[in-house]
């Protein structure tokens, strides 16, 4: 059988899915790659891989999208890693730097900004052009958050607005999937999670950010019904942008 090609993204959040994978007896049938969001987006939509831990924006853009798995990178509330970062407060915020690695963010800043907040927002990619605000995701922001006068957590804000969780990536396929190889997956994914714990003691120190309540608390990786609500929501919002 042809190995089942994966991308995932190399961020700590994604650290117990990694260990679960590689500690399965799925380790033989995969070809494993590590990218940031936006490179596994691109390689499920390319067709260079079978199934991706892709930011949920992206969903749209893949052919014969399907979600293979019971778990995802989300957060019931504040995440404390998909930030915007601001000089002034959101009220005032007329320009944002948009983060190359993740679609997702991108848009959820968008979607806050223009119907939660209700800005008139210009943005730019430029890493040049200085802004108000920026989107920062991932590892990136950890300690971050002193460094700026405001920083708004954006799945504590998608709470304010919807009174639902959040779903930033999802392990979607381009493909039928083998039922029989997804469950072993799910399998694997749960077991990751499970060791949490022991991958704390294995992760590098944070001297300004508490890894235990990230990975322990502040994260959220089943993909519940209220998370399947949520991520139909945020994508009828960007459509509206």
């Amino acid at each position: 059988m042809n190995k089942i090609k994966i991308s995932a993204v190399s961020y700590t959040n994604t650290k117990p899915f990694i260990y679960g994978v590689e500690h399965s007896a799925l380790l033989d049938q995969i070809d494993l790659s590590l990218d940031i969001p936006t490179d596994c987006a691109a390689k499920l939509i390319d067709g260079q891989v079978d199934i991706g831990l892709i930011p949920v924006a992206a969903i749209p853009l893949v052919p014969n999208a399907n979600i293979v798995a019971d778990y995802c990178i989300g957060s019931v509330g504040a995440v404390n890693s998909v930030f915007i970062f601001s000089k002034i407060p959101v009220s005032e915020i007329k320009s944002v730097k948009l983060d190359s690695h993740s679609r997702t963010s991108n848009n959820l800043a968008k979607v806050l900004l223009k119907f939660h907040f209700k800005q008139e927002v210009t943005f730019t990619t430029d890493s040049d052009v200085e802004t108000d605000a920026i989107v920062l995701i991932g590892d990136r922001t950890f300690g971050k958050k002193e460094s700026f006068a405001y920083a708004y957590d954006m799945g504590e804000e998608w709470m304010n607005f919807t009174g639902l969780p959040f779903v930033y990536a999802a392990w979607v396929a381009n493909k039928t999937i083998p039922q029989s190889f997804i469950n072993d997956f799910n399998e694997a994914l749960s077991f990751g999670l499970s060791k949490r714990k022991a991958l704390l003691e294995e992760l590098p120190k944070q001297s300004n950010f508490d890894l235990d309540d990230y990975l322990m608390h502040k994260l959220d990786f089943e993909l519940t019904d209220k998370k399947r609500e949520a991520l139909t929501l945020f994508l009828s919002y960007i459509t509206k942008l």
